[in-house]
């Protein structure tokens, strides 16, 4: 089977371009370094944003239809490394006024939640694990039994 090499962009879908841009500016520090006109009418419809300490980037689409068809779902799940990250995460969010979830004790390590303006989504999972038995949780993730996906 051939190799991945990696994840190099996550395409997600907006209502308001400009108005997301903003927002991925302000909470993920990304910058603009693509713009991608419309064929049919040359309005900007898209943007690639270059994330700082990531080995991916986020591209913005105006798709006001798939935005809604998102929203409430996470698509993407950002690796920090431990749970002093997360407090920091949490501190950046509340520092802009960002709603997020406290810090929940998920199935390996730490997670935050928050939404973008469309209500995507966003996870913040830790490298780190807490090393705690999740189990007994009813949506933590457990181990297939041999077989079960054959």
């Amino acid at each position: 089977m051939p190799t991945l090499a990696g994840v190099k962009v996550l395409k997600l879908p907006t209502t308001e371009l400009r108005e997301s841009v903003r927002w991925y500016r302000r909470v993920f520090g990304a910058e603009p370094v693509l713009e991608f006109p419309d064929i049919e009418d040359g309005v900007i419809r898209g943007v690639a944003l270059e994330l700082p300490d990531a080995d991916c980037g986020i591209a913005l689409r105006e798709a006001p239809e798939q935005a809604a068809g998102v929203r409430g779902f996470n698509l993407a799940v950002w690796s920090v490394e431990g749970l002093s990250d997360i407090e920091a995460w949490a501190a950046h969010l509340d520092k802009l006024g960002i709603p997020h979830s406290p810090t929940i004790t998920a199935t390996q390590g730490w997670m935050l939640i928050f939404s973008d303006p469309d209500g995507i989504e966003h996870h913040l999972y830790t490298r780190e694990g807490h090393g705690l038995d999740m189990g007994h949780e009813p949506r933590a993730g457990r181990t297939p039994a041999p077989g079960a996906w054959d």
